[in-house]
């Protein structure tokens, strides 16, 4: 599969009129990421903590439980453990952005090449397709 920097190359006629981030701009999004991630990570920390304290209580006001108490607080358990493995992978996101970011890549489809509309990054920064291929992946 070919990288977006060689298919960007290879482009030179549509090149000319695609417009070049400057170091300002790079910067700009570069802050915006790593606050993003600040976040998140934040976020996924108090979801851990949380997890530990209320895994703490189930094992001490467990006496008692029937098995429908048993299934809510396993089903519960679940639940947040699903969430904080949300909060992980868009953590995981964010990061590959910053690092599409300082190699170059960001703000281009890692499939097509094409540049990502600014309204889709604005709305999504950490998108890796463009619109037209993400629609294609959720197809499938």
């Amino acid at each position: 599969m070919a990288k977006a920097t060689d298919i960007r190359t290879a482009a030179s006629g549509a090149a000319a009129t695609e417009r070049s981030r400057t170091a300002a701009e790079t910067e700009e999004i570069r802050e915006a990421l790593v606050a993003r991630l600040n976040e998140l990570q934040a976020e996924y920390d108090q979801a851990l903590s949380a997890i530990t304290e209320l895994s703490r209580e189930r094992l001490a006001d467990s006496a008692g439980d029937d098995q429908a108490d048993t299934g809510t607080k396993t089903f519960e358990r679940e639940q947040e453990i699903t969430l904080a493995n949300n909060l992980l992978e868009r953590i995981t996101q964010v990061e590959r952005a910053i690092d599409r970011l300082g190699s170059g890549n960001y703000g281009w489809c890692e499939r097509c090449g094409n540049q990502i509309p600014v309204e889709r990054l604005a709305a999504f920064p950490s998108a890796t397709l463009c619109v037209s291929c993400k629609q294609l992946e959720e197809r499938r």
